[in-house]
């Protein structure tokens, strides 16, 4: 389950976050807690320039870093994820602006898949939720497909 919601305050943010929900996926929420400060720092404060900017040799040096998940799908994703984010921060002059043009949470799912790698529907609305866009929405989604115990265990 996702983190609290909360409002991104930089593109770092929002790809930290996007990160975040992409490692989780398939895997135990606390593994990614525990490793997270660690990745925080394998991936030099998610700071999009500087991650869209990853060589090969650089995707092989974090797939040696302990402090990470090594999982080369989601390493890749992050890298590829960081140089969208630019794009789409560009296009619309903002992540959130991006987020708002879409009436339809549904199309808006659609195009996060389309741009974004590893976002399939359960990520991107983990990702949604914890940037707290249409977080009833959201949440009443995720009540539905991981159970009202499991949204208890991480406080929502």
């Amino acid at each position: 389950m996702p983190l609290a919601p909360h409002e991104p305050e930089s593109l770092a943010d929002y790809l930290e976050t996007m990160s975040r929900a992409v490692f989780t996926a398939g895997m135990g929420a606390a593994v990614i807690d525990r490793k997270w400060a660690g990745t925080v720092e394998a991936f030099e404060g998610f700071d999009p320039a500087t991650v869209a900017a990853y060589t090969p040799a650089d995707v092989e040096r974090l797939l040696g870093d302990d402090r990470i998940v090594r999982n080369r799908k989601k390493v890749e994703a992050t890298v590829h994820n960081a140089g969208e984010l630019m794009v789409v921060d560009r296009e619309f002059g903002g992540i959130r602006p991006y987020l708002d043009s879409f009436a339809d949470t549904s199309d808006l799912i659609a195009d996060l898949h389309r741009r974004f790698r590893f976002l399939g529907e359960s990520v991107a609305r983990m990702f949604l939720y914890t940037v707290a866009f249409r977080e009833k929405e959201q949440e009443a989604w995720a009540r539905e497909h991981f159970g009202e115990a499991a949204m208890r265990r991480h406080g929502h």
